[in-house]
């Protein structure tokens, strides 16, 4: 039988890159680009059973003319069925149909996948359907959308694992957000009050001064939030996976995620069209605000707060009235996702939570924190006096990079428990960043210290962001 021409794969990129169309400096155990966006580096094989489903049909009709013997129709057929059922590098198990020579979708950017746009429904080919429930995995996928292709078959979003590409797919998890149990620990009616602080004084106010590469330190970090998600790669790490990934739909985040992707190369003189756009998505937000339960509402929060930062970094909305009404509004979706809960009871007695209800608990912390970070940025640029969230006093801190990042629920239990274990004395809390009293004993500072160092051990780009702000604000 003759060999075809491509039987062996001429690729030397990796998969990631490869799909993403992005340059490969190929290193031994995994190249710059993977490195760098905690993507899983798979290399191709070298044997013909890489090649492409092509192959196989091209092969199968050069010799259809001759007599095959059953031990090689047999072969023919397994290397038919280890194409049909691949899994790509986005950790997304697909059903490809063989004949259909070009199964990757044309709108793979650096992300390594295609995002939802307003375009794209446009320009999907007839038949196609798209799974809505079947997003990308941060930071292992880079992109938060369904991909779309020509099979018939559905897809499912699936954790990121290291895996052979010829190797099963792990069995996807699955979340409930129904029945959480939290609690709001501070009062959140001081967080929608907090726009008033630089125009009425408030006894224990203490002004946080940032100094000028600090400032311009959050400046950078938060446009560079806003910066992933426009262009398709990925979404801020106060978003978990688990939120797209949910039973249910998610159509505030989702949303938000598509149409903020127009600042994406943007027409010239678009940009108040645009900021119209989401001007007017904000409005619906805020104005269902009182109709949402948990998951919806604390996605709301956070579309509003991506949907602001936009405007802001992207659309050059700085000076717009709109902006400063947003902040208000953007405060009291803030104080509604705060009285909802911010803290497990299970955190609260010192057990192990339900998963969903910290993952509820965490990103809703996360993301009240960014908005403080925000609101720094904004009143630093109208001249303003910038304070200390003293109302978040007692809030726990940014949690480990191996809870927010793990890829099981049996894996987060188990690092859960280990966690219980290291935090004995209580959780890391936010307030144990802040400027160290006078009044405490060397003996209690030195154990602070030491629980700022265990709680380093562990973080993510989002907690040691967080340190490195209030380390260089306050001291250690």
């Amino acid at each position: 039988m003759k060999t075809a021409r491509y039987a062996t794969s001429r690729q030397k990129a990796c998969q990631q890159c490869s799909v993403a169309k992005a340059r490969c400096d190929r290193k031994e155990r995994c190249c710059s680009r993977c490195a760098q966006r905690g993507l899983t580096c798979l290399y191709p094989h070298s044997t013909s059973t890489s090649a492409p489903s092509s192959t196989t049909s091209i092969t199968s009709t050069s010799s259809a003319s001759k007599p095959q013997s059953q031990s090689q129709l047999q072969s023919q057929t397994q290397t038919h069925h280890s194409h049909t059922h691949t899994t790509t590098p986005s950790h997304i198990p697909v059903f490809v149909d063989s004949s259909d020579p070009s199964p990757i979708p044309s709108f793979s950017r650096a992300s390594g996948g295609s995002l939802p746009s307003p375009e794209r429904d446009e320009l999907s080919p007839p038949g196609v359907t798209q799974d809505p429930a079947t997003p990308s995995v941060h930071p292992g996928f880079a992109d938060h959308s369904p991909i779309s292709f020509s099979a018939p078959a559905a897809t499912r979003a699936e954790w990121p694992v290291a895996q052979s590409l010829d190797g099963p797919a792990s069995v996807p998890e699955f979340f409930d957000f129904s029945n959480l149990d939290l609690i709001c620990p501070i009062t959140p009616e001081d967080i929608s009050n907090r726009w008033l602080n630089a125009y009425i004084p408030i006894p224990g106010q203490s002004v946080k001064n940032y100094p000028p590469t600090v400032a311009a330190f959050i400046y950078r970090l938060l446009k560079s939030y806003t910066g992933m998600a426009v262009h398709g790669r990925g979404f801020p790490p106060f978003v978990h996976t688990a939120q797209l990934t949910a039973q249910g739909p998610n159509p505030q985040l989702s949303s938000c995620l598509s149409i903020i992707r127009i600042c994406d190369k943007p027409l010239p003189g678009s940009e108040n069209v645009t900021a119209e756009i989401m001007q007017r998505e904000m409005n619906n937000l805020f104005e269902q605000r009182d109709t949402y339960d948990h998951l919806a509402l604390l996605s709301a929060f956070q579309a509003y707060l991506m949907y602001t930062m936009v405007l802001y970094f992207r659309l050059s909305q700085g000076l717009s009235p709109f902006l400063r009404q947003a902040m208000m509004n953007l405060q009291e979706l803030a104080c509604v996702t705060a009285r909802q809960g911010l803290m497990c009871v299970a955190e609260q007695q010192r057990t192990r939570p339900k998963w969903e209800s910290w993952i509820i608990a965490e990103a809703s912390r996360r993301t009240l924190f960014t908005m403080y970070l925000f609101d720094s940025v904004l009143s630093s640029e109208d001249g303003l006096p910038t304070f200390l969230g003293i109302e978040l006093e007692g809030l726990p801190a940014v949690s480990s990079k191996t809870l927010w990042f793990a890829q099981s629920r049996r894996d987060w239990e188990t690092a859960y428990n280990i966690y219980l274990a290291v935090w004995d004395e209580g959780l890391f809390r936010i307030n144990e960043l802040w400027p160290i009293p006078e009044s405490l004993e060397e003996s209690v500072v030195a154990r602070r210290r030491q629980r700022v160092d265990s709680w380093l051990e562990d973080l993510d780009e989002f907690g040691t962001m967080l340190y490195a702000v209030t380390s260089c604000t306050h001291g250690e």
